[in-house]
């Protein structure tokens, strides 16, 4: 279920790279892109979506992975409403940011895509452009992504949850991905991967992880907010949502800071235990089928609103963009999703669970298998199928 190895978190974060080009082929309008040109597929919700990067500076915490560095530097990418009719979308990575990636995988078979090949995937979202809506009345929603890769490899749940009404918070967590680039063009590379063979790894990520967010939540709903729309935001509801080792940093986050009410891990093992005093907000696993017991020692612990979810055919890129980019690219690594069903299952038990713990919202998907998610297995310790 989740990247253990340093071999395997850079197998899949190179995986995402490909994917994040044939993204574009999964969403059919014709006036979407040229033929061959990578792209996400169109967000489900009402609301056009921008986005827009914020540089923030922890200055009262030196780097967790190089102490040379006296302040931790975080790129943080916001993807919200906007009434915007027009503008230029935002790119998916840099091209610098595309190479790197795909050489770091060490797949064989992504070395036929172009150095800059992820860097030409058409997106949504609208750079820059204005958010809208009213003062607090938007739930804020923070990502964090698997270990070696980037917070644009869950761009295409993003923006759909910002075509929903929502703020999305996406977090690069900078020395533990292939490439951060900062706006005055340094690149940070994956400094972190020299230390995964380190016993404690997992929980040295996860604490790390848990402070980042912290902080990130201090800067966009401070007095003094980093972000222009920041008083848009309702400090009120905030969830978060990870995908691998960042699905295993929301429990340690949400132990660490009330503010997040709920959480959702995405295939991630749980390398630091819940503690026996356990964790009463909503939350949600939802995984590839595994026998991971990380998640059965800690179900327990999960004392309020809960649900297991397991994706039948799903693979551990499956919670992000790239099973479908890659499926797009011509790469086959097993998955039993087609075309964008990944992409589709994630979005729609995402939105349906922060619908339902941010806004009030019933919603019945959550409350027993569905017809038209047959995918989608409900379990609960000691259930066989799961």
């Amino acid at each position: 279920m989740a990247l253990d190895k340093p071999r395997r978190p850079a197998l899949v974060a190179a995986v995402a790279g490909v994917l994040a080009l044939t993204a574009s082929l999964a969403w059919t309008p014709a006036a979407a892109a040229a033929p061959g040109t990578p792209y996400l597929p169109k967000p489900t919700g009402p609301h056009r979506v921008g986005t827009t990067s914020l540089h923030l500076t922890d200055a009262a915490r030196p780097d967790p992975w190089v102490p040379a560095v006296r302040t931790r530097e975080l790129m943080v990418s916001l993807w919200y409403p906007t009434a915007a009719q027009a503008g230029r979308r935002a790119p998916y990575v840099t091209p610098k940011e595309s190479e790197l990636l795909l050489k770091g995988s060490g797949i064989k078979e992504l070395e036929t895509i172009p150095p800059d090949g992820l860097s030409r995937t058409r997106t949504n979202a609208l750079e820059d452009a204005e958010p809208s809506g009213r003062r607090r009345g938007l739930p804020l929603v923070v990502l964090s992504p698997g270990f070696t890769w980037p917070r644009s490899s869950l761009t295409g749940l993003a923006e759909d949850l910002a075509s929903r009404g929502f703020v999305v918070a996406g977090i690069d967590h900078t020395y533990e991905n292939f490439a951060t680039t900062f706006p005055d063009g340094r690149i940070a590379t994956c400094a972190a991967c020299a230390n995964v063979d380190d016993d404690d790894f997992g929980q040295r990520v996860i604490r790390s992880r848990a402070i980042d967010t912290r902080f990130v939540l201090d800067r966009l709903t401070g007095s003094r907010p980093a972000w222009k729309g920041g008083a848009l935001i309702d400090p009120a509801r905030i969830a978060m949502a990870g995908q691998s080792i960042g699905g295993a940093a929301v429990p340690e986050t949400m132990l660490r800071d009330a503010r997040v009410r709920a959480g959702i891990n995405m295939d991630g093992s749980l390398f630091l235990p819940i503690p026996d005093g356990g964790l009463a907000r909503p939350f949600m696993l939802m995984g590839a089928p595994s026998n991971d017991g990380t998640w059965r020692r800690d179900w327990e612990r999960l004392t309020g609103w809960r649900r297991w979810l397991v994706v039948k055919g799903a693979l551990h890129p499956s919670f992000t963009d790239y099973d479908m980019l890659l499926q797009q690219l011509g790469v086959d690594l097993g998955s039993g999703l087609k075309e964008t069903r990944s992409l589709d299952l994630t979005r729609r038990y995402v939105a349906a669970f922060v619908d339902l713990h941010l806004r009030g919202r019933p919603q019945p998907l959550l409350n027993k298998p569905s017809k038209r998610h047959p995918e989608v297995l409900f379990c609960a310790p000691p259930a066989e199928n799961c």
